[in-house]
């Protein structure tokens, strides 16, 4: 078995095991090396917090600070992996700290470290922290000895204490730190995602309407030079260039249809909605109740939504499908009403098709989440096996900005 195994993340105390085990003898070496780490440790805080201080009344002084809460944060990290090794606690690394550069220059930078909570609380933990490592280092040392029938259950209490120390004075400062962490992925997932879409539309374009409009000019030009010779089959090639025109015509429609459609923008949800639900293979029917039309991008995402889901509807729902409902509407938060800022849009897509879809199977419904997550969104799938699906979609609501 792994520490991880035997020390659970949430705070409880581990479970019940062997008294001498590896997980034992881990706890011994982190409490034995407790007190060389602990004064490395308390030595270099005091020294650094006394000669910045001293000097804070001279130029060098908070720059000098700040330098060294960076290093105190990287002791931070070594303590929080010797943690991890040998007492099995999983704390989350916090944001690092930006640079000079990409904090806009050297005195945000500097006000920005010298105000970085997680670098204070590890400079209060190595200095609260020496008189027990000294304490701990002396009863492990001595138990080794004297205490060896007992040595397992004093070793754990004392271990249990150190856990309970990292999580408090060495975990990311906050959720705000867990925030910045989500946002950051999700920053990727929209990234990603912008440049598949823009592959998606230059493929289509390349692929389709353009080699419509290559084959058009050279039919076209062909039948300029056959107009004097032969005036009919000359006709007969301008005539199938205007064939070829309407069908480039159509795929274009399409393509910008798929981008941000024209009755989206001049009509809003309902009417966008009904059109889409016109081209799925069983009967739709949808139902948009709100209040106002909601910011350019949530309607958007609202509809490549809904798109997504009908088009599911339409190749998976099975021939059972007898029929498939839209709903949209806005849940308004807390104390909110229906015309203040907050409150969901809400979205629910059923059908009553064969059921038995998976969002964890990597199918598009899996990036249809992850699409949503990255907008503070949330995507729920019910679909039991021959029951049908009923996917509800929620995203944040912003009201469009009024000029």
């Amino acid at each position: 078995m792994t520490a991880s195994e035997h020390t659970p993340d949430d705070g409880s105390l581990p479970p019940v095991r062997a008294a001498f085990d590896a997980v034992t003898w881990k706890e011994i070496a982190y409490l034995l090396s407790n007190f060389p780490a602990a004064l490395i440790g308390f030595v270099y805080t005091v020294v650094m917090v006394s000669t910045a201080g001293g000097l804070s009344v001279t130029a060098i002084g908070l720059p000098l600070l700040a330098s060294g809460l960076f290093l105190s944060r990287q002791l931070g990290r070594l303590e929080r992996g010797r943690a991890r090794d040998l007492l099995g606690v999983r704390v989350d690394e916090p944001t690092p700290m930006p640079g000079p550069r990409r904090s806009g220059g050297f005195f945000p930078w500097l006000w920005a470290t010298l105000k970085d909570p997680v670098a204070w609380r590890t400079v209060l933990f190595e200095l609260v922290r020496l008189p027990w490592a000294v304490f701990t280092f002396a009863v492990t040392l001595t138990g080794l000895f004297v205490l060896w029938p007992v040595l397992p259950w004093v070793v754990r209490g004392l271990a249990n204490v150190d856990r309970a120390m990292v999580r408090g004075l060495l975990s990311p400062s906050d959720e705000l730190e867990r925030r910045i962490a989500e946002l950051e992925s999700d920053r990727g997932v929209v990234v990603d995602t912008a440049a598949a879409d823009l592959r998606r539309i230059e493929r289509d374009l390349h692929d389709g309407a353009q080699a419509r409009l290559v084959a058009l000019a050279m039919g076209l030009g062909l039948a300029k030079e056959k107009l004097l010779e032969d005036p009919e089959g000359a006709a007969a090639m301008v005539d199938e260039a205007h064939g070829e025109v309407k069908i480039a015509l159509q795929e274009l429609r399409d393509l910008a249809r798929g981008i941000h459609p024209a009755v989206l923008t001049d009509r809003g949800l309902d009417a966008a909605l009904s059109s889409v639900a016109s081209r799925c293979l069983v009967p739709v029917k949808v139902a948009v109740d709100l209040p106002a039309r909601p910011a350019e991008a949530i309607e958007g995402i609202a509809y490549f939504v809904v798109s997504e889901l009908l088009q599911n509807v339409s190749k998976h729902a099975g021939p059972q499908a007898r029929g498939a409902e839209v709903e949209v509407w806005r849940a308004d938060g807390a104390g909110g009403s229906a015309g203040s800022a907050g409150g969901r849009l809400m979205i629910r897509v059923s059908d009553d098709g064969r059921g038995g879809a998976d969002a964890l199977a990597g199918s598009g419904l899996a990036g249809l989440g992850e699409r949503l997550d990255a907008v503070d969104g949330v995507l729920v799938v019910e679909s039991p096996v021959g029951a049908g699906t009923v996917v509800t979609a929620e995203l944040p609501w912003r009201g469009r900005a009024t000029v």
